[in-house]
């Protein structure tokens, strides 16, 4: 699983022209899944993104998380973040889960997420357009095998 985590001003996603669902500050993540990922990497996933320390404490020092403030999360489901480019110039997403699988994974994630903020996503496998405003700018990427690495 690879999350793209931005720290946003504001975000939204449109979809068929038409804005489907928005946030204020908080967190965008973008979200995919690899074809040998299983819900039991989730609590941890799920406990990272809500804890991640990127917003600003009263000294301005990165301290706070989304959880601490109470901010909102906007999902995107996003296979993407899998596209393998180590030949030719067209990706490749052999890596990426299968979309009924990851689908029903990617719900799994949101609904568990949602136990620590209020999560807002998009439409999977839907033709979206992504707004935001990146704050910092601040992105980072979290992956699951670098947490099941440092486990062993």
């Amino acid at each position: 699983m690879r999350i793209v985590i931005q720290r946003v001003k504001h975000a939204s996603v449109t979809i068929d022209n038409a804005i489907y669902n928005k946030i204020e500050q908080g967190l965008l993540l973008l979200v995919g899944f690899e074809k040998n990922d299983t819900e039991d990497i989730l609590p941890k996933i799920c406990d990272k993104v809500a804890g991640i320390r990127i917003f600003e404490d009263e000294n301005g020092k990165m301290n706070l998380s989304a959880k601490d403030l109470n901010l909102e999360i906007l999902s995107i489901s996003q296979f993407t973040l899998y596209a393998d480019m180590k030949k030719g110039k067209r990706p490749s997403f052999d890596s990426a889960m299968e979309a009924n699988k990851a689908k029903e994974l990617y719900a799994k994630f949101n609904e568990m997420l949602s136990t620590y903020l209020p999560v807002k996503t998009g439409i999977f496998q839907a033709d979206m357009k992504i707004e935001l405003l990146n704050d910092g700018p601040v992105t980072i990427i979290l992956d699951s095998n670098d947490l099941i690495r440092r486990e062993k």
